[in-house]
């Protein structure tokens, strides 16, 4: 963590002379929320359209996973899943307000949550990277399986003609320009029992998977987003295995396409890591969760080398991206100030104050 610091701030003093490097707005102000349920898309649409709108957000990032009625793959929709036009409704009320609107899926992680295994990997168990771990009947962590989320296998030959239909599928109907394919926190990778990916090197597993996506979407003029933690080394970080890797994916960041927006997830503090994705070639978004004062910092950290650095590591800072985990009804009941859990209570808040934050930067 202090070489992270000692090279970033290394980095601004080489330039803290120069005129700054990228004048005006911050370009992406982007919030990530759940898709909601069938129930509450009229709240939902209403929320977008007057309370999104008017807290500046440029980018909605919503979190379909498996809830939506695909067509190729109906069996892969997972329960509550919302139809065409419901998602249609929401594609064009962001629309209306003036907002780009993202679909985002989980790729290679996060195929489980908890004792259940997500659609694709109940469907067709055969793309399971880890077959031999059995889900349990009640779940703790840690456990003896080192089980978080399941991941699918990234070179089983059925994989992909599955998976790049639904990512086409829900593309079309939200008329996206990017998709966020996730990506994060995969702790199974060349497990030493798959078949297929016994005995290889997981950077370029996990490079090779990140490609294979990035230019099935730039084949169709798609942009991608995803999570970065797994390009950071946890161990010289000091960052760990949740916000960084501990299975040796983090070389993979010298073997992926730069086309790739990265999502530079952390929320207890906020390591300067969007400086190291920017001067690898990334554009790069620093995201906070439930802490203000974190999300406050890396606001700040945008606008330091967005002014301070080269231009063409300025141009790279995109701006900041809201997350958030939970149901899209327990966000807005918490930023309403309704009843909501105080996890979701901080988040809302945390949302409001890094957007102020925003606006009174921009002013």
């Amino acid at each position: 963590m202090k070489t992270i610091r000692f090279l970033f701030f290394a980095l601004l003093s080489l330039y803290a002379f120069r005129s700054p490097a990228v004048e005006g707005d911050i370009p992406v102000k982007a919030f990530l929320i759940a898709a909601p349920d069938s129930e509450n898309l009229k709240d939902f649409n209403k929320f977008i359209k007057e309370d999104l709108k008017k807290e500046g957000v440029t980018h909605l990032v919503v979190r379909f996973r498996y809830k939506y009625q695909f067509k190729s793959h109906p069996e892969l929709a997972s329960e509550g899943a919302l139809s065409e036009e419901e998602v249609k409704s929401i594609m064009k009320t962001c629309k209306e307000a003036g907002i780009e609107m993202i679909p985002k899926m989980n790729m290679l992680g996060h195929q489980s949550g908890g004792t259940n295994l997500f659609p694709l990997l109940k469907e067709y168990p055969q793309l399971d990277e880890t077959p031999h771990v059995e889900m349990p009947e009640e779940y703790e962590w840690p456990n003896d399986d080192g089980l978080y989320c399941k991941s699918y296998c990234p070179l089983h030959p059925e994989l992909h003609p599955i998976i790049f239909a639904l990512m086409d599928e829900l593309v079309e109907v939200c008329e996206a320009k990017a998709l966020h394919v996730g990506m994060d926190e995969v702790f199974y990778i060349g497990d030493d029992k798959c078949p297929r990916c016994k005995g290889r090197d997981k950077a370029e597993l996990y490079a090779g998977e990140v490609t294979a996506i990035y230019n099935h979407l730039a084949s169709k003029g798609i942009e991608m987003w995803m999570w970065a933690d797994r390009f950071l080394d946890g161990r010289t970080t000091g960052l760990g295995m949740w916000e960084a890797s501990m299975n040796n994916t983090h070389r993979a960041i010298d073997m992926v396409p730069k086309g790739i927006v990265m999502c530079d997830w952390h929320y207890v503090n906020a390591p300067p890591t969007i400086g190291y994705f920017a001067t690898k070639g990334f554009r790069v978004l620093a995201c906070p969760w439930r802490k203000a004062e974190v999300a406050v910092q890396q606001l700040e950290q945008v606008q330091l080398l967005r002014e301070s650095a080269p231009d063409v590591i300025a141009e790279r800072m995109l701006g900041v991206f809201q997350t958030s985990w939970t149901g899209a009804d327990n966000f807005m009941n918490a930023y309403y100030g309704k009843e909501a859990s105080d996890r979701d209570k901080e988040n809302a808040n945390c949302f409001k104050e890094l957007f102020k934050a925003v606006t009174e930067l921009e002013e």
